[in-house]
């Protein structure tokens, strides 16, 4: 999935046909947005105020063909000089918002323009009813043209909160045909999008105890629902009162066909930078780890040589965590299944490791370099089965806890770096790496 950050945010008018008029006592300023600060962001003299981040996961801190312009894989949020948000009204109860709009549509009211691809081993793609075409988009994507808001208040602590839909091109609350809506006790509306836009909230502190919390469906007005019975059901779910829509750090996002990761500036400090990340690959390559078999120095490649597989580069045995250098024997055949006729059987892809004899699948090691996924910035000694993606420990951990959604009513954890879904009894694996023999 791609998203697009547009460099300013469209001022919906003060009268709405949908509009989110519940929880009025929580202020719903929404969000200026953008990876690269914007003209007003901030004066000169001083220091810009950062929202937030929006990462998406399955993109190893790059989109595919790069980062270029306003598409990218990550955006970050700032508050801006004067408020593009909604203004108040007699229904809505807030005062001088900002407000940054997601969702599938290119049109020039979208801020964020979401697209989903296909991710590793399919974990991130979608499979619910789409909401049609539009927007130049394919008309088969399961996000919403008008998925979601995210209003942020612009005085500390500079609370963001997320809102489902957003505003169409007569600058209304648009809905699909499908989609569930009703009438609340005090005569307004709210309804859900037709996939849904689905939160998780991590269930502790995210970079300290991190743990999964309790996937939610969040309505048009915030308020906080149980799932439905399928992504695209009529019925919703049950009203979750206790809970809320305020993102905090390590929020994920779902918008089936997508999922975005909500990281705060305090958050973030705990997350290993470019550089930090640069001098960890060199550390590694110092200790000049070897090839158990073939003796031969094995180094990772530059954090901007990805998907390129390097004649130096490590790859490992993901059911033991052996490293090695790359070789083409040792695959398993008697793992297949008979061919007719009780033909020889195709090879599995399946490797013997030669340390310990343990079969499985044998990988090349990738670097994450999307620092915003991590929760520490501790060594990377630990990969995700099967994609060999390497982090930290606490990283690897936490990740392999969280169920991301799949399709219209599966979750399955999955490789944040690329989207592959996990597998094997913890879904990683601590590496074993050889030294040098002199």
């Amino acid at each position: 999935m791609v998203l697009e950050g547009s460099s300013e945010a469209l001022c919906p008018p003060p009268s709405l046909e949908l509009r989110p008029s519940c929880n009025k006592s929580q202020p719903s300023p929404p969000l200026g947005s953008s990876s690269q600060l914007p003209d007003g962001v901030f004066p000169e003299d001083r220091e810009p105020i950062k929202y937030g981040e929006l990462i998406v996961l399955g993109h190893n801190g790059s989109l595919a063909n790069g980062d270029k312009g306003r598409r990218r894989s990550r955006l970050a949020l700032y508050k801006r000089t004067k408020a593009n948000g909604v203004k108040p009204d007699v229904i809505h109860n807030v005062s001088t918002p900002l407000v940054s709009k997601i969702g599938r549509s290119t049109e020039s009211m979208i801020d964020f323009v979401v697209t989903d691809t296909s991710g590793g081993g399919g974990g991130q793609s979608g499979g619910a009813a789409g909401e049609g075409g539009g927007g130049g988009q394919s008309a088969q994507s399961t996000i919403s043209r008008y998925a979601c808001r995210i209003m942020c208040e612009r005085s500390a602590p500079y609370t963001a909160r997320i809102y489902a839909a957003g505003f169409d091109s007569s600058k209304n609350i648009f809905l699909g045909e499908r989609a569930a809506k009703w009438r609340t006790s005090d005569g307004l509306m709210d309804g859900l999008t037709t996939n849904g836009v689905l939160v998780m909230h991590p269930a502790g502190e995210f970079v300290s105890e991190p743990a999964p919390g309790v996937w939610r469906e969040i309505s048009v007005c915030g308020n906080v629902f149980a799932l439905r019975e399928t992504r695209s059901a009529q019925q919703r779910g049950k009203l979750v009162d206790n809970e809320s829509n305020t993102l905090q750090d390590g929020s994920l996002i779902d918008l089936c066909g997508a999922t975005l990761l909500w990281r705060t500036p305090a958050g973030l400090r705990y997350t290993p930078t470019l550089k930090q990340l640069e001098s960890l690959r060199q550390e590694l390559n110092a200790a000049r780890p070897q090839c158990p078999v073939g003796f031969n120095t094995l180094a990772f490649p530059s954090l901007a040589q990805r998907e390129i597989v390097d004649k130096k580069q490590p790859w490992v045995y993901v059911n033991c965590g052996h490293v090695h250098g790359y070789h083409n024997w040792g695959y398993r055949k008697d793992k297949a299944p008979a061919g007719p006729g009780g033909t020889v059987p195709a090879s599995t892809g399946e490797r013997e490791c030669p340390m310990c004899r343990r079969v499985g699948p044998y990988v090349p090691l990738w670097l994450g370099c999307e620092g915003g996924l991590y929760l520490d910035a501790g060594p990377p000694t630990h990969a995700f089965c099967p994609c060999g993606h390497v982090c930290s420990e606490k990283t690897v951990m936490g990740w392999s806890q969280i169920p991301l959604p799949h399709g219209t009513h599966a979750f399955h954890a999955a490789c944040p770096f690329c989207g592959t879904w996990l597998t094997g009894e913890q879904g990683h694996i601590k590496l074993i790496f050889q030294g040098p023999v002199d």
